[in-house]
Parts: structure tokens; C-alpha cells; sequence
């Protein structure tokens, strides 16, 4: 018959708990720093000045419709002109750039968060699709591109038992 035994004093409620907390403070980059001797976030602050260096990486919805596949691209700050939108065979891309804002002597930023620079997205398209009927619009920072489906692509409505009652009136 097994027997239950209860801890001796070091393996009470309080200092479960207080193991529990311990390991629940545990940060995995402090313990580097400390046993490197790195200050991981200093470091790269010296390499990446601030502000720079973030990826702009538009955020994209594809949906499709029944008669066409939609883009709709959040493009806030991008002018028209610095807009590239190409649709070869199956692939479209659109690429672009955003400006960095310009900084003037003398200001002091407490955050930089909005990104700039270059960015390129390319979405495959299945097949039958109208390439020479695409159309793009952008309008308040939003781009929606609008690639038409070819009429044999689209789904077609089959009515059940539409053959049954040809046959009947014949």
C-alpha cells in the first residue's frame, strides 16, 4: 500500500509560490546580458539609427468575387506616381515607395513608428482571369485593383432538375 508523504517546511503553499513568481520574472534577455556581458537593445540602436530601418509593408485584402479577384492595398502618405502596378501572365506586383518625412534642425522626436522606403507585393492569380481589363483606382491612400474573371472562369447557377423537365415538355 503506497503511503502519502507531506514535504518538510521548505515545501509549503508560500514557497511554491514564491518559486513560481521567480520563474514567472525570469527574462530571457536579461539572463543573456548578464551571461555575455551584451546589452543587446544599446547595440543595435548603434547600428540601426532611430527611425530607420523599419520595412514598409503595405497590408493587403484579396477577396474574390463572383465576376473578379479585388486587391485593396492601405497605402497612407504614397504618392500616386511612385505607384507600379504590373500583371504578367498570372502574377501581378505592385510596388511602390513612401518618403521619408523630412527632419528639421533643432526638433526632437520621443517615437518613431511610421516606416518608409520601398516595398513590392506580388499575389499568383489563378487561371482565367482578364489581364487587359484590370483596372486601378486610388483614392484617400487606399489602392483597389479589380482583375476581371473570364465569363468561362465565372461560377455558373445549375437549377436542379432543369434537365428532367425539358425532357417533360417535349
Amino acid at each position: 500500500m503506497a503511503s502519502i508523504r507531506r514535504g518538510q517546511g521548505d515545501d509549503t503553499l508560500a514557497s511554491r509560490a514564491g518559486r513560481l513568481e521567480g520563474l514567472r520574472s525570469l527574462d530571457p534577455f536579461r539572463a543573456m546580458q548578464d551571461l555575455f556581458g551584451l546589452d543587446l537593445l544599446r547595440d543595435l540602436e548603434q547600428m540601426v539609427p532611430a527611425g530607420r530601418g523599419k520595412l514598409f509593408s503595405p497590408s493587403f485584402d484579396v477577396k474574390e468575387t463572383p465576376s473578379a479577384y479585388v486587391f485593396c492595398a492601405d497605402l497612407p502618405g504614397v504618392k500616386e506616381d511612385d505607384l507600379d502596378i504590373s500583371l504578367t501572365g498570372n502574377r501581378i506586383t505592385v510596388s511602390g515607395h513612401r518618403e521619408e518625412e523630412e527632419r528639421q534642425e533643432g526638433e526632437s522626436y520621443f517615437a518613431l513608428e511610421r516606416a518608409s522606403g520601398s516595398f513590392s507585393r506580388t499575389f499568383t492569380l489563378p487561371e482565367g482571369v482578364l489581364a487587359d481589363a484590370a483596372k486601378a483606382d486610388f483614392k484617400n491612400g487606399v489602392l483597389t485593383v479589380t482583375i476581371p474573371k473570364r465569363p468561362e472562369a465565372q461560377a455558373k447557377k445549375i437549377a436542379i432538375g432543369a434537365a428532367d423537365k425539358k425532357q417533360v415538355k417535349a
